[in-house]
């Protein structure tokens, strides 16, 4: 059975293209769940209306699928609740300069 661990292993090499940071160390992922060999994920961008959400959604779902034993992905893009920098992880700080 797939693990959570290796959806967001694969989930950290999809980019948000702006800012060059995966989806996971920015905080973008809210909950994956796994029901056999189905994987849903939910979401969220830094700003609604991001104009590449569609992109980066499409890029997380082709990087899921990639994964052996997953037949289905489904990736909900939600707005609630609204991202905040606090999501970011500690790298993703560093990267950014918002800690030394």
């Amino acid at each position: 059975m797939v693990t959570k661990e290796e959806v967001m292993d694969a989930l950290k090499k999809c980019f948000d293209p702006e800012i060059g940071i995966n989806v996971v160390d920015l905080g973008l992922i809210y909950d994956i769940r796994i029901d056999e060999k189905k994987v849903d994920i939910d979401m969220t961008l830094t700003t609604p209306g991001c104009p590449l959400h569609t992109l980066i959604a499409q890029d997380a779902y082709e990087k899921v699928a990639s994964v052996d034993g997953i037949d289905d992905v489904n990736v909900n893009v939600v707005w609630e609740p609204a991202w905040t920098p606090d999501r970011l992880s500690d790298e993703a700080k560093k990267m950014l300069g918002y800690v030394d």
